[in-house]
């Protein structure tokens, strides 16, 4: 019998933790949740069927003039399950038909934050349970599409306001919808003058920087940050050019080729999302986002139980001279939450 080599015996094998993680990983899949925040008819669903080659939801804009324009904007979430070489996702895409298409759009925004940190707090009552489930689906918001309108030729109040909103509560990526519609000079402009608003009024769209960059990813999203905001195409149509089959949209003037990087950004876009930061946009989320959201709660349901103790202590000091109705009138002054969470400040926004 042959004795191990020495190779063998000095070889410990905690560098297969990466292969164990793997196969949990693909065993359990994972969550992918996407916003999309633009007016009806910039091509929101047809991006998003571009961008996972595979079509997911359906338009929910005004397809005749005799349809009602919708008074409020609407959240309507639609959740897929997609494999690719094994790896499996539930993604889940959240329109919100409605959003920009009144005269007056004062208010607007509210139906979108009050959703995303409606998710951060159903998983933060989920993590606060005694008992709680071993793996918690997660539905927080990964990532935000910002679609602008190529005929505003720059940010609009609008997009200003609900910009700073969103950027404070989930990853913001800004997309010029329908590029096709400018020229290349045009496309340049718009890109510079959105650049210099966002920095202007310190929106600061993602990726963000960290301090776990290296050289490499420093390098990368410095490239990203040049793009911002894609200028896009989607489309779900093949056209035949010349005997070879294009994904693209049709023009008097010829083809565009959503794949071709000289037409648009669709394939930076794609490969940001789902090649080179789709793990760090959920990390992000968790470590960045939520865990604001998680310790603005804890704080003030803190607060809130500290009151309600000072005013029991005062209460029990003065002899049980207040009345046990007015004790708990001043309770529910407080907003004393019902179980672990407060719940009126999470509709907040």
């Amino acid at each position: 019998m042959s004795s191990p080599s020495n190779e063998s015996q000095e070889y410990v094998g905690f560098d297969t933790i990466t292969q164990q993680m793997e196969r949990k990983f693909l065993k359990r899949g994972f969550n992918l949740n996407v916003i999309l925040v633009g007016e009806s008819g910039m091509g929101k669903s047809t991006l998003i069927n571009s961008i996972f080659a595979s079509h997911l939801v359906d338009s929910m804009g005004r397809r005749t003039a005799q349809e009602v324009i919708r008074k409020t904007t609407e959240i309507t979430p639609v959740t897929q399950t997609l494999e690719e070489k094994g790896v499996r996702v539930r993604l889940t895409i959240v329109d919100t038909p409605g959003y920009g298409d009144q005269c007056n759009n004062e208010g607007c925004w509210v139906p979108v934050i009050k959703y995303i940190k409606d998710q951060h707090a159903a998983y933060l009552e989920s993590e606060l349970k005694p008992q709680r489930a071993r793996v918690i689906n997660d539905t927080r918001v990964h990532a935000c599409l910002y679609f602008l309108n190529p005929g505003s030729r720059g940010l609009r109040p609008l997009d200003v306001e609900v910009l700073k909103r969103l950027t404070e509560v989930t990853n913001v990526i800004p997309v010029i919808a329908k590029s096709d519609s400018m020229t290349l000079e045009e496309r340049t402009t718009f890109k510079r003058h959105v650049k210099e608003e966002m920095a202007f009024h310190r929106i600061i769209a993602y990726p963000y920087p960290s301090e776990d960059d290296n050289d490499e990813d420093r390098l990368l999203n410095s490239s990203i940050k040049e793009l911002i905001p894609f200028a896009v195409v989607g489309s779900e149509e093949v056209i035949d050019v010349d005997g070879t089959p294009v994904r693209g949209r049709r023009h008097g003037w010829g083809v565009i080729n959503i794949f071709d990087e000289s037409h648009s950004d669709f394939v930076h876009l794609r490969n940001f999302l789902l090649r080179t930061h789709l793990s760090d946009l959920v990390e992000v989320t968790a470590q960045r986002h939520y865990e604001q959201f998680r310790t603005s709660q804890l704080r003030q349901i803190k607060e809130i139980r500290a009151q309600q103790a000072a005013a029991a202590a005062a209460a029990s000091s003065t002899g049980g001279s207040m009345p046990g109705h007015q004790l708990q009138q001043q309770a529910s002054s407080q907003q004393m939450p019902t179980g672990p969470l407060p719940q009126q400040p999470m509709a907040q926004v």
